[in-house]
């Protein structure tokens, strides 16, 4: 089941939105509020929530409440990563909710926390509880990134550079499990914070991992999950085929369904990063997923509802290589 739908994934961090594109975020806030509205008009008991922001910074929220973005939202979330990116201590995460809080009323979600283990397993261990003591109860959603460690054989879609070393191949250490499947020293420990504590995993085109995902995810008792629809995805040959497998195969779970990635041939740069040349197909991808995948459910007791017509093809045909989540 679909309980929330997320507006893009970390819009202040230019490893997913372009900056020299959009300087002031001024793109970004007119795309948000009309993705935002068009999931409303499918669905107006979705909860919609603004894409993570990583950093923490209450000031970009700030500059999306003068955009009047935060109108459009019912609760906006945060990303935190202190032991491998961020520039603050793991202590600090309540000193960081509270400055999100300051700055608005709306529920904070943190939909992505977690810790690698490329320096040692045991400091993911430690850095795993430690996270559980500090947040857990303080807000309304936690989600650990991720299950899996990312394949060495996959690029990290990131900012980060191979040159910069350790930035770069942290990314590939994050799992609970090995690339190959068999279990980190922290996934016990994990265990034991579910199902207070949800999961983030991206699935990437016709990923083989996913039911060996599903089958881990209920083994652990996770309940909640954040995952991933790709608009730049859409645009593949089979892209609904995929989309229909990935989301029948997680609806025992209480899905967060992130909306991101502008196809490169839609983009006013030709990258999945790029403000999009028409920020109303964004919106039209949304509400076709939203439509597809959590729409409202009819009135009970009413019968023959007239069948919704179905959507026209995506305006594009071409189908450029996408990047992996």
């Amino acid at each position: 089941m679909i309980e929330a739908a997320m507006i893009w994934n970390e819009p202040n961090n230019k490893s997913h939105w372009d900056p020299e594109i959009d300087p002031d975020w001024s793109r970004f806030a007119h795309m948000a509020k009309l993705a935002a509205d068009a999931i409303h008009g499918v669905n107006p008991n979705l909860t919609r929530v603004l894409g993570g922001i990583s950093p923490i910074d209450p000031g970009f929220l700030a500059l999306m409440d003068t955009y009047g973005v935060l109108d459009h939202v019912d609760a906006v979330a945060a990303h935190g990563f202190p032991l491998d990116w961020n520039l603050w201590q793991i202590d600090e995460w309540p000193q960081k909710i509270a400055e999100l809080q300051n700055v608005t009323d709306l529920p904070i979600w943190v939909s992505e926390v977690g810790v690698s283990s490329f320096g040692a397993e045991e400091v993911q261990l430690w850095g795993l509880k430690r996270t559980a003591e500090l947040l857990k109860g303080k807000v309304e959603r936690i989600q650990w990134y991720s299950l899996y460690d990312l394949p060495s054989a996959w690029p990290a879609t990131t900012r980060h550079k191979e040159a910069e070393g350790s930035s770069y191949y942290r990314h590939f250490y994050m799992g609970l499990l090995r690339e190959d499947g068999t279990p980190k020293l922290a996934l016990e420990e994990f265990a034991r914070h579910t199902p207070d504590i949800g999961l983030v995993q991206w699935f990437h085109f016709e990923d083989p991992r996913l039911e060996d995902a599903v089958e881990w995810m209920k083994r652990l008792g996770i309940t909640c999950l954040r995952t991933g629809l790709s608009w730049a995805d859409r645009f593949r040959p089979d892209a609904l085929a995929w989309f229909d497998r990935q989301m029948e195969a997680l609806e025992d779970f209480d899905v967060t369904v992130t909306y991101c990635f502008t196809p490169e041939h839609r983009g006013l740069a030709p990258h999945h990063t790029s403000a999009p040349i028409v920020p109303e197909e964004f919106a039209e991808f949304c509400a076709e997923m939203t439509e597809r995948y959590a729409p409202h459910p009819s009135p009970v007791g009413v019968l023959d509802q007239p069948q919704l017509s179905p959507r026209p093809p995506m305006r594009s045909t071409s189908f450029p290589t996408q990047p992996r989540e």
